[in-house]
């Protein structure tokens, strides 16, 4: 009897170990699981993240792109000529430039246009309209500035600057203003003069041929084109209405640009009649000389 006793006990033992063994091995397996669901999360996750990073890029690109021509597209750009300056580049307006053609004329950056004109909306928005003054002797530029005076009520001169209303206090014309807008620094010097003369702030829309002194406010542009000029005066408007609370209604771009394409360059004086002189006196000396 005690030796059966003794078998069923070491039966029992074995049973026992044997069980052990198995939970043992079903909690390994169970550990050995875990493991590999949680990598397949973590895989899941980075999945995500790699998404969501290149989603972001993605957004930051199209940004990085669209910050520089916020004001208008690049296409309006192009089409209004805004970017062609001349072939003459002044040391004032090389940083401005791109670029130049094979046939010479100089590029103007868009994206240096643009950031420039959102300037130069954020300086005129400083000054109520009775401030301003806007001075364009350039025939191409008549129409958009007469335009952009009557939807912001700012004075433009047109065709001739007149002399002394900013400086002589005799004149019965002559008024105060603070700041003075002009369409090239060439053309409109005596506008120029007399604001530095009476030291008002001054805006300019120079082109690549363009000399800035005097000038506190560059925008750089094609300032010889009823394209381009409109452009330019439609934007200010725009951004000078939204930035001062006037509700007008805006004309349109092709209002500001007109139909028809005027370019204009600086005239210079005509010297064939001199060139036709001096060829008539050597044909005098040359036959006084076979006599």
């Amino acid at each position: 009897m005690p030796r059966k006793k003794k078998e069923e006990n070491i039966e029992q033992e074995k049973e026992s170990a044997e069980v052990a063994v198995e939970v043992k091995e079903e909690r390994v397996e169970v550990i050995g699981e875990k493991p590999k669901r949680s990598r397949k999360k973590k895989d899941e996750k980075t999945e995500e993240k790699k998404e969501e990073k290149k989603e972001d890029k993605a957004e930051k690109e199209i940004k990085e792109k669209t910050e520089g021509l916020a004001l208008v597209t690049l296409d309006d750009y192009v089409k209004s000529g805004i970017h062609l300056g001349t072939r003459v580049v002044s040391p004032h307006m090389r940083k401005y430039m791109y670029r130049r053609r094979a046939d010479g004329l100089a590029v103007l950056n868009t994206k240096l246009i643009d950031e420039k004109l959102k300037d130069a909306a954020k300086f005129l928005a400083q000054f109520p309209p009775e401030e301003i003054v806007v001075a364009c002797k350039r025939q191409a530029g008549w129409e958009a500035a007469k335009l952009f005076s009557e939807v912001t009520g700012i004075k433009v001169f047109t065709k001739k600057y007149p002399a002394g209303v900013l400086t002589n206090t005799n004149l019965p014309t002559f008024f105060e203003a603070t700041c003075m807008v002009i369409c090239d620094p060439w053309v409109d010097k005596n506008a120029l003069k007399d604001s530095n003369r009476v030291k008002m702030k001054v805006m300019g829309l120079c082109d690549t041929n363009n000399l800035t002194t005097g000038i506190e406010v560059i925008v750089p542009c094609n300032n010889k084109s009823n394209k381009s000029l409109g452009l330019v005066f439609w934007i200010l408007a725009r951004e000078y209405l939204k930035a001062r609370g006037i509700d007008k209604k805006l004309p349109s771009i092709e209002e500001f640009a007109g139909q028809e394409v005027v370019e204009e360059t600086t005239k210079k004086p005509d010297i064939s009649d001199d060139v036709r002189k001096i060829e008539e006196r050597m044909r005098f000396r040359d036959d006084d000389e076979e006599r």
